[in-house]
């Protein structure tokens, strides 16, 4: 059983999570290309939500939203 538990270890330390341990070292030597995946992360996220906010804002402009005041039917 303890050579499963050395195996998992085995296998995150030295396959899965290899390619953060060649980021940690690219950044030693350059830090706008070790953080160029964070960078594209942002704009990614940036650009879903300007496309949410204009969803949005399309759905209120044709009034297909319910905004009656009570939010329960008890109230």
């Amino acid at each position: 059983m303890k050579d499963f538990f050395y195996a998992i270890e085995d296998f995150f330390v030295n396959v899965a999570l290899a390619p953060l341990d060649q980021l940690a070292k690219l950044e030693l030597e350059n830090w706008w290309a070790a953080n160029l995946f964070s960078w594209v992360f942002v704009i990614i996220t940036m650009v879903a939500f300007v496309y949410w906010m204009l969803q949005l804002k399309k759905h209120s402009d044709n009034n297909e939203e319910d905004k009656s005041i009570s939010s329960h039917s008890f109230l």
